[in-house]
């Protein structure tokens, strides 16, 4: 038997080979592109990298075929990104980013007519403070309202709630994203608190109804059942609910809102905090009409789908491993009309101005069926 020693030395030799085969890759790879140069051929050629891959999966053992097949993805696709840059020839994705940075405001915009939904006191108000130092709020009635008066130019940004650390993302907003057009420009991290909201003189002990947001009865899920024999009832927003309870003669009802609900709609606070979790945030998306990036922006976002066969979705993965950037969120939705097919979503941490990043787009832009670029920005808290 060989000794471990011996059968690390001639795996360290192995891996010295491959570094070298590949520098010549990437060598012929660097003529293959001043080919294309003179004959103005395009860079990328999915026939034969199809072919290529299913080649090196034929190549090996049956047991060693996807991982040949990856390999072989992985060297290509280092390959199509360096004749990119040979070329200096970039998606269409890439140029938008290019241009967005160059005309790049100096600063985030301190006052902006904002859309929210709901009315005074909910926590989307509540958000657009912390991202704007003075806003001018306008309330609608839906999200898509929102998404509807920042595409049509009635107010220059929208603040909309995207996921909770206990509750999970707010699907109606991912599903609203896929029908419209917009890009997020800042994100704000905020912690929610809830509180039960009582009219004047009304005890916990009397409440037998909570109006609230479903996300936020999901997050204070524990407390409610604590009350003997409540129900609930479903409002659109936190706010909506504080003030229906101040605007009922009924003793018996109360609401899962903020403890600003309380001092605006004169109600009393019953008792404080009250969702399951203390480490409760939700995370807001600021949403604007165009492309801007401003400066800090070191997230962005994505939706794609991608080819209904295997390894589709690793073959996307793939690229933020190989250029080492950081995948924080993962989402799938499935679209509309179309059986057991998904739009995925995706966060990643990379500042917008590296070459990282132009890279990431060059590379999604090959890899995905459908991408959208949905901006790059900096989350506050």
């Amino acid at each position: 038997m060989e000794q471990l020693s011996d059968l690390r030395h001639r795996i360290d030799y192995i891996d010295k080979e491959i570094s070298r085969l590949f520098l010549q890759r990437m060598d012929v790879a660097a003529k293959v592109a001043e080919y294309k140069r003179a004959t103005g051929t395009g860079v990328f050629d999915p026939a034969r990298e199809r072919a290529n891959i299913a080649a090196a999966s034929e190549r090996v053992p049956p047991e060693l075929a996807s991982y040949a097949g990856t390999l072989e993805s992985i060297l290509m696709e280092a390959s199509r990104e360096a004749q990119h840059r040979a070329l200096g020839r970039r998606s269409t994705l890439t140029a938008s980013l290019a241009t967005a940075l160059d005309e790049a405001p100096a600063t985030f915009p301190a006052h902006a007519h904002v859309a929210c939904q709901g009315v005074e006191g909910a926590f989307q108000q509540i958000a657009t403070e912390r991202i704007f130092r003075r806003p001018t709020i306008a309330y609608y009635g839906t999200f898509e309202d929102v998404f509807t008066a920042v595409e049509r130019g009635e107010a220059d940004y929208g603040v909309l709630p995207i996921e909770n650390s206990t509750a999970g993302s707010v699907n109606q907003v991912y599903d609203l994203m896929m029908r419209h057009s917009f890009y997020i420009v800042r994100s704000c991290r905020l912690k929610i608190d809830h509180n039960l909201l009582v009219r004047p003189g009304t005890h916990k002990e009397d409440v037998r109804i909570v109006y609230s947001h479903q996300q936020a009865i999901n997050q204070c899920a524990g407390f409610i059942a604590s009350i003997p024999g409540c129900r609930v009832h479903v409002c659109e927003n936190t706010a909506r609910a504080a003030e229906h309870v101040a605007n009922s003669s009924d003793p018996g009802i109360g609401a899962l809102a903020s403890r600003a609900c309380a001092e605006l709609y004169g109600l009393e606070v019953a008792q404080a905090n009250v969702q399951d979790n203390s480490n409760n945030y939700t995370r807001f998306a600021c949403i604007a009409k165009d492309l801007t990036i401003f400066p800090g922006a070191d997230r962005a976002s994505f939706m794609m789908t991608v080819d209904h066969r295997p390894g589709a979705l690793y073959n996307v993965l793939s690229r933020f491993y190989a250029l080492g950037i950081n995948l924080i969120k993962l989402e799938s939705r499935p679209i509309p009309g179309r059986d057991f097919e998904f739009m995925f979503y995706f966060d990643v941490e990379c500042p917008a101005a590296s070459e990282d990043f132009a890279a990431l787009l060059d590379s999604l832009s090959d890899a995905c069926e459908e991408l959208r670029y949905l901006g790059s920005y900096l989350e506050v808290v």
